[in-house]
């Protein structure tokens, strides 16, 4: 649910829209598609993240606009909009994004790919013996799995789910008991290839491809018999996917969870996409079925789904038109065997990924589970994946007699059923499985172990700015800190404590936590920068993060500005803050960095007087993090590894000029090019410096 005001804290012309600042992010990753300098496959990957992104954009943040405009909110938003103005700009942007990304598909990369052997077939250039194949295929695979559905007063119009393919058919005739109904509804099971590779011999060429699209048009008539097709369109229905549990009502929120999760797919429709030729008949139809207006549709020249082409560069052995294949490099003063104990007793050991590898935390895991000396271990789960090498550590751990804990997130968006599956397994191996603090969600990333040693019980453990999921781990830019820091584990201990039992939150020594530290240390972190700027002092704020929306933060940061502080802040996606506006930021500089990885650490650098203040974080600067949400900062205790996150997570992504993208203070954004200065490409330059 979008978040509207009576009254705004603060002037609204100091602030960007959120949601137009979204789909800023995705003309970025377009441009992706877009740059010929990335191989070709990489580019048509680039096109099917597009549709993803946009489709979690309709799912969660277009249905709390329409939710807004469904209670006639009155409010508007931190930038000054109403629900009405903010959806009327999001429809027409969204609608120019999605016209140029099937343009690119259909102008450039299928044209391009053709010419590499890889080929999309129409149907219209088929042969009689792929003809023949294709028709064999149909009855085989699909006709069995399919079911046609006549529309009349016995067959109501189907329940769609969300994002689900699916085919209008307009006919004419009767059928066996003489019935005349002119529309039916034939539903792709989700069980279906939406493409389907045809064998070399037939296409002569090394990777000739259909969609099932493509088949069902075809052939959809042999599914009415006797009856004439008059036109068969394809269409997908995007439904408001945001899970509403009134966790104060609740009593069991894993219970009342299980019983949500099912009606996600049919929320209310928030889009419909259909194919370019279809009928204004149908079209009318179908947005009467699914209470949409004209604004809400979505006419493509291709496939309604994009995103299920996705598996094809993976089906495709072409490594000259793909990223370089590259191994991870694991840190200095971690043994290739022994315990992993010793050494983090050692030294503080930095992690970064995906350029080093994740394995180091599995065998953290691993080693604490099988360890006769490890009692106890702790964690938070947000997101870890159906298949997690973790979870089956923390299962063993718990079989074998250890004190286990785990904190999941239930409410993790996309991954409640694969949490609440985990949170089964673990309890039914005698795990103790907290779900957090009512009306927050954890998303802090944390690890305790605490083990039996020499002189009493030792604590070590594990922060991280990103998810405990290896496949994540391999295409997200994360820090990860490994430690056995006294103060440090006793405040992650102090932390559990908070979300497993009762009581009052004590102060922590080094971790800034959320909803009740965080966000106020860092606005006096700012503050403190602009008081030694207006003394005439050398001040410096750098910060990276996904997001950054929250009022009072940016506020801070202006008047920081204003006192004469250098800011640089990398922001990946929406950024609600303008800079260089005079008067307001005109010390503020605003970058987005887009490559190959998904970048997704937030580091706060301050420089504090020269003392050069880190903190790595699970937190955005958003409200949610702030103020909904379990999160934490920790600081960098160790001078060799603080100077590698500044090196590493700031000054090479400040010298970016090949993926970085500079906004302006109407929350434009140009590619940040720098002909005559030597190129320089933060992700690259990590690969080489940190790789195997």
């Amino acid at each position: 649910m979008i978040d509207y005001e009576k009254t705004p804290r603060f002037p609204a012309d100091n602030y960007l829209n959120r949601e137009l600042g979204l789909l800023g992010f995705n003309r970025r990753v377009l441009a992706q598609a877009q740059d010929e300098r990335m191989p070709l496959l990489e580019r048509l990957r680039f096109l099917c993240i597009v549709s993803s992104n946009m489709d979690e954009f309709f799912e969660i943040r277009v249905s709390g606009l329409k939710e807004q405009l469904r209670a006639h909110a009155a409010g508007t938003t931190t930038d000054g909009k109403t629900a009405q103005e903010t959806y009327r700009l999001v429809a027409a942007e969204a609608h120019a994004i999605v016209h140029d990304q099937y343009q690119h598909l259909n102008e450039v990369i299928l044209p391009a790919l053709d010419k590499e052997g890889i080929r999309f077939m129409r149907r219209s250039t088929w042969s009689d013996a792929q003809r023949d194949w294709i028709r064999n295929y149909f009855h085989r695979e699909m006709v069995p799995v399919l079911t046609p559905i006549g529309l009349d007063p016995s067959h109501p119009f189907p329940r769609v789910l969300n994002k689900s393919l699916n085919f209008a058919v307009e006919l004419e005739g009767k059928d066996a008991f003489g019935r005349s109904s002119n529309i039916a509804i034939v539903q792709a099971p989700r069980v279906l290839p939406r493409v389907i590779q045809l064998p070399e011999e037939l296409t002569g060429c090394a990777y000739g491809f259909v969609f099932l699209s493509s088949i069902l048009h075809e052939f959809v008539g042999e599914l009415f018999t006797g009856m004439t097709v008059i036109g068969c369109y394809q269409f997908r229905a995007t439904r408001n996917s945001d899970l509403f549990v009134d966790e104060e009502e609740v009593t069991n929120l894993r219970t009342k969870l299980q019983g949500e999760l099912p009606q996600r797919h049919f929320g209310n429709a928030v889009r419909l996409e259909v194919a370019d030729n279809c009928s204004p008949a149908i079209t009318e139809f179908l947005l009467a079925q699914f209470a949409l207006q004209a604004s809400d549709l979505y006419r493509v020249n291709g496939p309604v789904n994009l995103v299920r082409l996705m598996q094809v560069p993976d089906w495709v052995d072409r490594p000259d038109m793909k990223f370089r294949a590259f191994t991870p490099g694991t840190p200095k003063g971690l043994p290739k065997s022994g315990s992993i104990f010793d050494a983090i007793r050692k030294n503080d050991i930095l992690l970064h990924h995906p350029y080093q590898s994740f394995t180091p935390v599995i065998d953290l895991l691993s080693q604490a589970a099988k360890d006769p000396n490890v009692v106890a271990i702790k964690m938070t789960i947000y997101r870890t994946g159906t298949d997690s090498v973790l979870m089956q550590a923390l299962l063993r751990a718990a079989q074998s007699g250890k004190e286990v804990t785990v904190v999941v997130e239930l409410m993790a968006r996309f991954d409640e059923e694969a949490n609440i599956g985990w949170a089964t397994k673990l309890e039914e191996v005698g795990a103790h499985v907290v779900y957090g603090v009512v009306g927050y969600k954890v998303h802090a990333k944390a690890v305790l172990i605490v083990r039996r040693e020499e002189g009493g019980l030792k604590r070590y453990a594990h922060l991280g700015t990103g998810n405990y999921h290896p496949r994540t781990a391999r295409l997200y830019s994360d820090f990860g800190l490994m430690t056995a820091n006294e103060e440090v584990t006793h405040d992650v201990s102090e932390v559990f404590k908070q979300l497993t039992g009762l009581g009052k939150a004590r102060t922590l020594k080094h971790l800034w936590q959320a909803p009740f530290t965080l966000q106020p240390n860092i606005v006096a972190a700012i503050a403190a920068e602009a008081d030694i700027a207006r003394a005439g002092g050398k001040a410096r704020i750098v910060a990276k993060m996904n997001s950054l929306v929250e009022p009072e933060v940016i506020n801070a940061l202006y008047q920081a500005s204003q006192a004469g502080v250098d800011i640089d802040l990398l922001v990946r996606g929406v950024c609600m803050l303008r800079p260089g506006v005079a008067g307001l930021s005109e010390k503020i500089r605003v970058r987005s960095i887009i490559g190959r990885f998904l970048e997704h650490h937030r580091i706060f650098y301050f420089y504090a007087e020269g003392k050069e203040n880190v903190y790595l974080s699970s937190a955005d600067w958003m409200d949610r993090n702030f103020f909904k949400r379990i999160e934490l900062a920790f600081p960098l205790l160790d001078p060799k590894l603080k100077r590698r996150v500044i090196t590493e997570g700031l000054k090479f992504y400040l010298a970016d000029n090949q993926q970085g993208w500079d906004m302006n203070g109407q929350g434009v954004y140009q590619r940040r090019r720098s002909p005559r200065s030597k190129p320089h490409n933060a992700q690259g330059e990590l690969m080489l410096t940190l790789g195997g």
